[in-house]
């Protein structure tokens, strides 16, 4: 049987239950906690005054620079956005490969999803901005981290585990 593009098709999990077709479950699942993130980053640095689109726009920073992600008003600002739905569905993406063949990751998705935000924490904060973004952080913050620490696992990892589960429609 030739597989199709449909955005829902039958489930083989669950005969007769229409799911959604893998791609449009990995790129929701990129959106809700892509906006789940920059939800909560938006909320953080608004208590200092920061705009919402400033967020956005040192996302596209990291491969612009801060000059030109800050000076391109609503466009870099969209191009942050979308840079890191992209990112965020490519975590969800990985996972849910993961979860195929490991059964352990859908089984009991709390305590591998945490730990999968938590690895997703350090590979970005730690490893990659630092080193390989145009604009790296000119300081750190404590809290902030930690806070971004407990975002990772909290809205990042925890979610991509149970969109794999349901995905896969619990244990099997």
């Amino acid at each position: 049987m030739k597989a199709t593009a449909r955005p829902f098709a039958s489930s083989r999990i669950h005969p007769g239950r229409s799911r959604p077709a893998l791609w449009a479950w990995i790129a929701l699942g990129g959106l809700a906690i892509a906006s789940a993130d920059m939800l909560f980053a938006m909320a953080w640095w608004a208590q200092s005054g920061t705009p919402p689109a400033r967020i956005l726009q040192s996302v596209w920073a990291w491969i612009a620079g801060r000059e030109a992600a800050f000076g391109g008003g609503a466009i870099t600002a969209f191009a942050g956005a979308a840079l890191y739905f992209v990112l965020m569905s490519a975590i969800v993406a990985i996972y849910h490969a993961a979860a195929r063949e490991h059964r352990v990751l859908r089984e009991r998705p709390l305590l591998p999803g945490a730990l999968y935000g938590a690895a997703w924490f350090v590979l970005l904060h730690v490893v990659l901005v630092p080193v390989f973004s145009a604009a790296p952080p000119k300081r750190f913050l404590p809290d902030w981290n930690l806070a971004c620490l407990l975002a990772h696992v909290v809205l990042i990892g925890i979610p991509a585990a149970w969109m794999a589960r349901r995905w896969y429609g619990g244990v099997r």
